[in-house]
C-alpha cells in the first residue's frame, strides 16, 4: 500500500528505494540534491563517488568527483545547467559542468580562513546565483556570514556576524536567490530564514521553524520555498513531538502552505531522519537528501545504527 504524506492540496507518495545504484555502491549519506532542466538528478553525497547522476526514473547515468571533493555539502543548479558545488571540508566552491569539469574555483582548496573572521571561507555551506549572475555563498560552520562575488569570482562584499539579532547568524546553512535578486538564508540554529536584498540589507525573517537546514526555491511567478527542518537533537528535547524533523512549504512571504512528515525521527516512510538537502523537479516531485549517518548517533545514542541507512528518497506529487 502506498505511503502518503499530505497537508491540504500537497500530497506525496513516498518512494523509499528510488535510484538504482551500481552493485556494491552506496551513498554514505546525501548532503545535497540538484535537478537540471531535463529533470536529471545530481546526488551530492559523502560516499566514494561524490556526485551520482540519475534520470528522473532513477536510472544511474554516471558519477564523478572521485578524489576531488573532501566533504559534500551543497549544490546549486544554475539556469544554464552548470553546477555550483560547495565543499565544507575543503573550504571551497567549484563551478562545474554536468560531466564534472571544473570551470571556476572560489576559495583555496584545503585552506581555511581564521575561525569567525568573516573572511572566505571557513567551512562554507551552500551557493546561490542572482539573476545577474552574482554569486552568494553561505559560510556557516567556521564563519557566520554571507559572501557576495562577481560572476568572475571576485569578492565584492561580506555581511553577517555571530549572534541572534537581525542580520546575524548562528550557522548560515543554506542560501537561495529569487528572480528579483533577494537573498534567503536558512539561519539554522537561530530557527529562522532571514531575507536580504542583493546588497545584504536585512528585510525580513521567517520564524516558527525548527533548525531549518535545506532550503529550495521553486521558481515561477509565485515562488514557493521548500524547507527541510532537521529536528531536535539535544537530550532534553530530542523526543519532543511537533518540532520535526519535517518538511515545510511556504510562500515568498514566509506564509505556510503545507507541512508534513512531523512524526518524530525514524525509519518509517512517514518519518524523516535529517532532511539536509532538497530539490524539486518540473513535475513537482521532491528529492530529499538526508545526513542520516551523522544524525543517527544524536537521535538514537543508545541504538546501534542500521546498515545501510536510508539517505535519499523521492516524494512524488499527487494530483498537482
Amino acid at each position: 500500500m502506498p505511503r502518503i504524506l499530505s497537508d491540504g492540496a500537497y500530497r506525496y507518495e513516498v518512494i523509499e528505494d528510488w535510484g538504482t545504484l551500481p552493485p556494491g555502491w552506496s551513498y554514505g549519506e546525501v548532503a545535497a540534491v540538484g535537478v537540471d532542466s531535463k529533470d536529471n538528478v545530481y546526488v551530492f553525497n559523502r560516499g566514494q563517488h561524490p556526485m551520482m547522476v540519475f534520470n528522473r526514473s532513477g536510472e544511474f547515468l554516471r558519477s564523478w568527483g572521485e578524489g576531488l571533493f573532501v566533504r559534500a555539502h551543497g549544490i546549486h543548479v544554475a539556469p544554464d545547467d552548470t553546477l555550483w558545488c560547495t565543499d565544507d571540508g575543503d573550504h571551497s566552491v567549484r563551478h562545474m559542468t554536468t560531466e564534472g569539469k571544473v570551470l571556476l574555483t572560489i576559495g583555496v582548496p584545503g585552506q581555511h580562513a581564521p575561525y569567525m573572521s568573516g573572511d572566505p571561507f571557513n567551512r562554507c555551506t551552500h551557493t546561490a546565483l542572482s539573476p545577474q549572475g552574482d554569486i552568494y555563498v553561505s559560510d556557516g560552520y567556521g564563519n557566520a556570514c554571507v559572501h557576495k562575488f562577481a560572476p568572475n569570482g571576485k569578492h565584492l562584499k561580506t555581511w553577517g556576524t555571530p549572534g541572534s539579532d537581525p542580520g546575524q547568524f548562528n550557522i548560515s546553512h543554506c542560501i537561495c536567490c529569487d528572480h528579483q535578486g533577494w537573498v534567503y538564508v536558512a539561519d539554522r540554529e537561530n530557527h529562522r530564514v532571514q531575507v536580504f536584498n542583493g546588497d545584504g540589507k536585512y528585510e525580513a525573517q521567517w520564524n516558527n521553524l525548527h533548525r531549518p537546514c535545506g532550503l529550495y526555491l521553486a521558481p515561477g511567478k509565485k515562488p514557493t520555498f521548500y524547507i527541510g527542518e532537521i529536528g531536535p537533537r539535544m537530550p532534553v528535547n530530542r523526543d519532543l513531538p511537533g518540532i520535526g524533523p519535517r518538511m515545510t512549504i511556504v510562500t515568498d512571504k514566509g506564509e505556510r502552505i503545507a507541512r508534513f512528515g512531523d512524526n518524530g525521527t525514524g525509519l518509517k516512510p512517514e518519518q524523516f531522519i535529517a532532511p539536509h538537502g532538497i530539490a524539486v523537479d518540473s513535475h513537482g516531485d521532491i528529492y530529499v537528501g538526508e545526513v542520516s549517518y551523522t544524525a543517527w548517533a544524536e537521535a538514537f545514542p543508545a541504538t546501534p545504527r542500521p546498515s545501510p541507512l536510508r539517505s535519499l528518497r523521492k516524494l512524488v506529487r499527487l494530483g498537482a
